[in-house]
């Protein structure tokens, strides 16, 4: 018994440290109790996690949303589960590349040492990871396409898709092909500047005159699993966007995710955007980066095992154009 108190209070030591570390408030004392024994929960299953893997693949621990059950995590920072596109709307709508386009590939590949990625955000407890992920792209695609500098491109704003496309339920869940068409319908996308992003759902308050950046249309960029395809694209067009299973996510830190650590059961629950990738690795990875801020993961990023269609990442992938 002794040793199972100086545990508990070790515990609540570090759950005192992670707070601070966080900047978690509690509002009530029950709250603090609640989320203490969420914490210690998360402790133990990192814990066999880790264990399970033997040393391979991802490494587990204790990130910002150890607080949350497995069950508030899915409600409160994953999207409500996608239906992914059948294959028939895939190939009516497939990304195909022009002959002159230059298609040769290097096994090393990360848009970000080419300017053609901003800077990692932060979607909060709400569940708009798809407005991010469709703004993303377009940020992308817009600097890419007008030669445009990572530096000087100012952040667009998921936030006016949050509360103008009236297809989808921003915090509760939405898909980037349909917020797509509400960004060539309303005319482009505002700057974060312009229309700031406020974590919840909000009146629609977009300004056409504010408009930074426009698309004509989008198109899929990975067909039957094919994920060698879906790098070609990437290299040669954009970064994409890619909608998959990360229920897993929650305490990971760091290294290569691989298929069976994803567990991927096929439910599309959360959007992200697929900026490289390392095939020259042991094992070779997608650079993933996600919208839970730079305090996540590797500085915002995830490693997803190439080949295997980690958690599902082959099923929805996207990307705008000009």
């Amino acid at each position: 018994m002794k040793h199972k108190a100086i545990s508990e209070a070790l515990q609540a030591a570090e759950f005192e440290q992670w707070m601070a570390q966080y900047s978690k408030v509690y509002s009530t004392p029950e709250e603090k109790t609640l989320r203490f024994s969420n914490y210690k929960a998360t402790v133990a299953r990192v814990a066999q996690k880790n264990k399970e893997s033997h040393g391979v693949g991802a490494t587990f621990g204790v990130t910002k949303f150890a607080d949350l059950s497995p069950e508030e995590f899915r409600e409160k920072i994953l999207s409500k589960p996608l239906v992914p596109p059948t294959d028939e709307e895939i190939k009516a709508n497939l990304l195909e590349l022009d002959t002159d386009v230059n298609v040769k590939l290097q096994a090393t590949y990360d848009w970000r040492n080419y300017g053609g990625v901003t800077a990692v955000k932060n979607q909060e407890q709400c569940g708009s990871c798809w407005a991010f992920s469709t703004t993303e792209n377009i940020e992308s695609v817009w600097m890419l396409g007008k030669k445009i500098s990572n530096v000087s491109m100012p952040g667009l704003a998921p936030q006016q898709i949050v509360d103008c496309d009236q297809s989808d339920d921003g915090c509760g869940g939405g898909y980037p092909t349909t917020a797509y068409q509400y960004v060539i319908s309303a005319g482009g996308l505002e700057p974060q500047s312009d229309y700031p992003y406020t974590a919840e759902n909000g009146a629609c308050s977009f300004k056409s005159a504010d408009v930074y950046a426009k698309i004509s249309s989008w198109k899929y960029a990975c067909s039957d699993e094919n994920e060698a395809q879906m790098n070609t694209n990437l290299q040669n067009v954009a970064p994409l966007s890619i909608c998959l299973d990360a229920a897993n996510w929650q305490d990971y830190t760091s290294g290569v995710m691989t298929a069976w650590q994803c567990a991927w059961i096929n439910v599309l629950d959360h959007c992200v955007q697929a900026v490289g990738i390392n095939s020259a690795a042991s094992t070779p990875y997608w650079i993933v980066r996600n919208s839970w801020g730079a305090d996540w993961g590797i500085n915002g990023y995830i490693w997803l095992e190439y080949g295997a269609n980690t958690c599902g990442l082959t099923q929805m992938v996207t990307t705008s154009v000009l």
